[in-house]
């Protein structure tokens, strides 16, 4: 494999979540890390984008499919009896409201009329929880295109349900029974496929990692989430933006979308990772799927295997914009564990009447722990980003409980 030099761009201000990066850098994570074979196809995938985001005709397409198809925008609602027992006011971004159940149709609505305008036929996806696939799935059926999604053999177990859902709109799942057999293999199989794909394929990855322009692009989608919070916070809030914004780190892509909203204010700007998938917290540089970004490594280098209860937080690593956030000290991130996931999204169902994805489950379980040792002062005003909803996750939670 071969970085290969980009076209240069403006390089946005630190921390403004801005235009494309210079040559597909944040700081010094990211770049193109690809086979020979695919780096024409990533060329041609950023180039288009590029285009396409600059056609006010593509924007209102997506614009109007985000609108009448996925239902957008979601609701701000404040969670009251939890605020009240916690000391702080939380406001919940309701991404579990939109159709098929998570953020993740936000992106995939983009990159599949960016493939139709590519005059690809096929879509190629991976996915740890099932959301993205359905969310591949769904897309792919209301544009006529095919739907090739790669699922590890251990996660089809435990997400059954959303394997249905993908099986009955008309995707292909096919099972990966190497490594782990989660999400990461799961995302090498689908990158090794579409080497022999490219030319009626577009390959749609669900978070802010791959090689440029994936990460870049990929948060520009999911940025409706972090402009439309913003909008609502500022009606809603007395000082217009809250003191903590919340959100879950797998890969990174609704954390992403949220903290672009935000990153030019005040706020504090907080994801969270699961205890055993910590790659802003305690990876090392390193190099997989195409980036250059923060990793669970062994002592070798070897990027070694992640564990979390919520099958969409079981990645070794986090998105390379996460990492230079990180390191410009733009955003925290922090761990939480299975059980204080399990025990808060118990909580949030018992208070508010919501069952939470465990991905978004451990954000909130940040949020409780946080508000009782201090870490948030009585009083604060937290955005905490619901990313998707619990249905999926019942099996796993009925089992524990």
């Amino acid at each position: 494999m071969r970085e290969v030099p980009l076209r240069r761009e403006p390089v946005p201000p630190d921390g403004a979540m801005g235009g494309p990066p210079a040559r597909g850098r944040f700081g010094e994570y990211g770049g193109r890390y690809a086979p020979e074979s695919l780096v024409e196809a990533c060329r041609e995938v950023g180039e288009a984008f590029r285009d396409a985001w600059a056609d006010p005709g593509f924007r209102g397409a997506l614009a109007r499919l985000l609108a009448v198809h996925a239902g957008r925008p979601t609701p701000l609602t404040p969670a009251l009896r939890l605020s009240e027992e916690l000391g702080v006011r939380l406001y919940l971004k309701r991404e579990d409201l939109t159709h098929t159940g998570s953020h993740k149709i936000n992106n995939v609505l983009g990159q599949a009329l960016l493939a139709t305008r590519m005059g690809r036929r096929r879509l190629i996806a991976e996915t740890g929880a099932g959301q993205h696939g359905v969310a591949t799935a769904t897309a792919a059926a209301l544009l006529g295109l095919e739907a090739t999604v790669f699922m590890g053999e251990r996660d089809i177990e435990r997400q059954a349900l959303n394997v249905f859902r993908m099986r009955m709109l008309g995707a292909e799942v096919v099972p990966v029974t190497t490594g782990s057999r989660t999400l990461k293999d799961a995302t090498s199989e689908a990158m090794r496929h579409w080497v022999g794909a490219t030319g009626d394929s577009h390959y749609c990855i669900g978070s802010v990692v791959g090689p440029d322009p994936y990460p870049w692009m990929v948060r520009e989608l999911q940025r409706v989430i972090g402009d439309e919070a913003r909008a609502q916070c500022a009606a809603e809030l007395r000082t217009g933006v809250p003191d903590h914004v919340v959100a879950c780190v797998g890969g990174g892509s609704n954390a992403a979308g949220t903290f672009a909203g935000f990153a030019d204010t005040p706020a504090r700007l907080v994801g969270v990772e699961a205890e055993g998938g910590a790659g802003a917290a305690r990876g090392r540089l390193g190099v997989l799927h195409g980036c250059r970004s923060l990793f669970l490594q062994d002592g070798d280098g070897q990027i070694t295997q992640a564990h979390s209860i919520a099958a969409g937080l079981d990645y070794p690593g986090v998105g390379p914009e996460h990492a230079h956030l990180r390191d410009l000290g733009r955003a925290r991130y922090v761990t939480v564990t299975d059980d204080e996931a399990v025990r808060a999204a118990v909580r949030l169902a018992r208070t508010e009447g919501i069952v939470p994805a465990l991905e978004s489950a451990h954000a909130l379980a940040w949020v409780i722990r946080a508000a009782g040792d201090g870490d948030l002062p009585a009083g604060s005003t937290v955005l905490m980003t619901l990313s998707g909803r619990g249905d999926k996750d019942v099996s796993t939670l009925k089992e524990l409980l």
